[in-house]
């Protein structure tokens, strides 16, 4: 029998605990080794281009942006598709994808095929299946768990997401630094492989929405999933802020990667820990995003975690590959990044999850991926010509700069007036508890 997630899980009493789910542990095992792969391959395929084929700040703009613009050409479409399946199934099948793509690029490298058009092949198939994956992965949880599960879910799979950040930069990079690119996409493709794995054993019948015999078109789902987010506030704000940031993160990480090692003589394994950095942060804004905003208030939380995450990287330009203190402060930058970013990540998906009807998630999710990182590959190709133009460190300081945007949006919006408790769902009678 398909589990009902718009039931409570409880009748007044405890919540029960996640972990004691299997089919949510199977979920989540297979979600931190998907992040795992996801966030070594974003430093794997990078660093390949800059430590071995010595690209150029264009070119490796060029490079993040091919692997950014799936977001940006197929968000509205997978949403739309998504809501119709099971998102079990989405997410088994692009991890099988990704698992090849890496695999065929390890066995290019080995044959020394592996230049910049098999990067950029490479790049744009990963950024393509993970869309799908990212979006599917969103919805399950909302078809898995009843809906005052939802922020302590989010906090676990998001947490799992940050042990991600922590061991996929630094395995990337130790592994093109100390081995090779191909033995690099080689890991990559066996974490997308236990993903398949441990997803494709979850047992619970996953229910998803009624298909009629004659289906709206496509074009018709995109609309709908549009003018939902358009016409709700906080989503509208959500979206706005994440643009914001998305756009001037790409450029600023776009110029980060090549001021690591080529202003401060970082090698690859220390460009992997630097990176790193953010994964114990956001580990911690995990833990704290399933207790602060119901003490605090979401948007409080939102306000201060934004501002002070946003604001981690203004340090950075002002050191020096001599400084004794250049890698703490690197790594203190990332840790304190990580954190706020965490805390805002987890509570805006609550948020949204919240007043979306579960037949619009993927839509909304998808709506929300879509205007947030949709501009991303425009941030990265902004970051090249800002380094070559302007040079690094007035490049990284300008785009560092810009990332306090998002916190003024939000700021101006409904998400900074939250309080305690998560709004309701149109038709429900109460908000939902976190």
């Amino acid at each position: 029998m398909p589990y009902d997630p718009s039931a409570p899980s409880g009748s007044g009493g405890p919540v029960p605990s996640l972990w004691r789910d299997a089919d949510f542990r199977r979920l989540w095992a297979g979600q931190t080794a998907s992040q795992l792969g996801e966030h070594a391959t974003l430093v794997i395929l990078p660093l390949f281009a800059v430590l071995t084929l010595d690209a150029g700040a264009g070119r490796l703009g060029v490079l993040r942006a091919v692997g950014q613009a799936p977001v940006l050409l197929l968000s509205l479409f997978v949403g739309a598709w998504v809501d119709r399946w099971r998102a079990r199934t989405v997410m088994v099948l692009t991890d099988a994808g990704r698992a090849l793509a890496l695999g065929a690029a390890a066995v290019a490298g080995l044959l020394g095929l592996l230049g910049l058009p098999a990067l950029f092949l490479v790049a744009f198939a990963v950024g393509a299946l993970s869309v799908f994956f990212d979006v599917a992965y969103q919805a399950s949880l909302v078809r898995l768990v009843a809906r005052d599960q939802l922020v302590r879910g989010n906090s676990a799979l998001e947490g799992s997401r940050s042990a991600a950040q922590t061991g996929g930069p630094a395995l990337g990079g130790a592994l093109v630094s100390l081995l090779s690119a191909p033995v690099a996409a080689a890991s990559g493709a066996l974490l997308f492989a236990l993903s398949f794995l441990s997803i494709r054993r979850i047992g619970r019948s996953e229910p998803v929405p009624e298909r009629s015999e004659r289906p709206p078109r496509m074009t018709r789902r995109i609309h709908e999933g549009l003018r939902f987010v358009a016409g709700d506030a906080s989503l509208r704000a959500v979206c706005l802020a994440s643009a914001a940031f998305q756009f001037f993160f790409a450029a600023t990480m776009t110029v980060y990667l090549l001021f690591l090692p080529r202003e401060l003589h970082l090698s690859g394994t220390a460009v992997g820990l630097a990176l790193a950095a953010t994964g114990p942060g956001a580990l911690l804004g995990s833990v704290l995003a399933a207790r602060l905003p119901g003490r605090f208030g979401h948007g409080a939380v939102l306000m201060a975690a934004a501002a002070l995450g946003d604001g981690a990287f203004l340090c950075v330009p002002a050191l020096h590959a001599s400084s004794a203190v250049t890698v703490p402060v690197l790594l203190a930058a990332g840790f304190v990044f990580g954190a706020g970013g965490q805390l805002v990540n987890v509570t805006v998906m609550a948020v949204r999850q919240a007043v979306t009807p579960d037949g619009m998630q993927a839509r909304a999710a998808a709506t929300v991926t879509f205007v947030g990182m949709g501009l991303a590959p425009l941030g990265s190709l902004l970051g090249g010509f800002l380094a070559e133009e302007w040079g690094l460190r007035t490049g990284l300081l300008v785009t560092a700069a810009c990332m306090l945007l998002s916190p003024v949006v939000m700021a101006l919006s409904p998400l900074a007036r939250l309080g305690r408790v998560l709004p309701a769902l149109p038709g429900h009678a109460g908000p939902c508890s976190p």
